[in-house]
């Protein structure tokens, strides 16, 4: 597959996509690792947000949330989703679509653990989608969290990660006159082999 070119160049998707992540880590003005991540409500009424990827894994992309969030109801209730990485900067996006699963074990502790402490006593906080009152009422949640967990608050058993196992990972960078340059691995389940596909731009 070497008319792939150098920049789609290897066999591993998630290798290519911590490449090319990396790129925009040196590029982009703020947050390269920001997704728009894609979910559906029980309705099938689609909805979209922005929320920061922590990790690419061998088989899998992690991000991390508030459970009682509306992202995360329609997450368990329909168990798919699908995200964006979008770099002016590279003139490049990754698409990903695939399976969901919870993340709420030691990996979840870590990550919480290398927060700010302000931002995990926000975590506590925050009642994550929920009406809010003022930023004042929220801010006073804040004091009142502060002083009953003091300096080292363990991780709510209400926050934790998401898992997207991916089905679909799509590569595209920007083409001279529109013309742009898209590859699609799919599999058809985890223990399957990856296909490379160029598509149409």
């Amino acid at each position: 597959m070497s008319e792939r070119g150098s920049i789609f160049a290897g066999e591993d998707p998630f290798a290519l996509a911590r490449q090319w992540l990396a790129e925009a880590e040196t590029s982009e003005p703020n947050d390269a690792n920001a997704i728009a991540l894609a979910t559906v409500d029980s309705d099938g009424l689609p909805d979209v947000r922005m929320v920061l990827l922590k990790e690419i894994e061998p088989a899998a992309f992690v991000f991390y949330t508030n459970y009682g969030s509306a992202k995360a109801h329609e997450l368990d209730g329909a168990g798919k989703a699908a995200f964006v990485l979008h770099w002016k900067s590279l003139r490049r996006q990754i698409r990903v679509r695939g399976a969901v699963s919870r993340e709420d074990g030691p990996l979840a502790d870590e990550y919480y653990a290398s927060r700010s402490l302000k931002s995990r006593l926000g975590a506590w906080a925050s009642r994550q989608s929920q009406p809010l009152e003022s930023r004042a009422a929220l801010m006073a949640e804040v004091a009142k969290v502060t002083a009953r967990l003091g300096p080292n608050p363990p991780r709510p058993p209400f926050w934790g990660g998401y898992r997207i196992i991916p089905s679909q990972i799509e590569f595209w960078a920007d083409g001279a006159f529109r013309l742009h340059d898209r590859f699609v691995w799919r599999r058809e389940g985890t223990d399957k082999d990856w296909k490379i596909e160029r598509l149409n731009p």
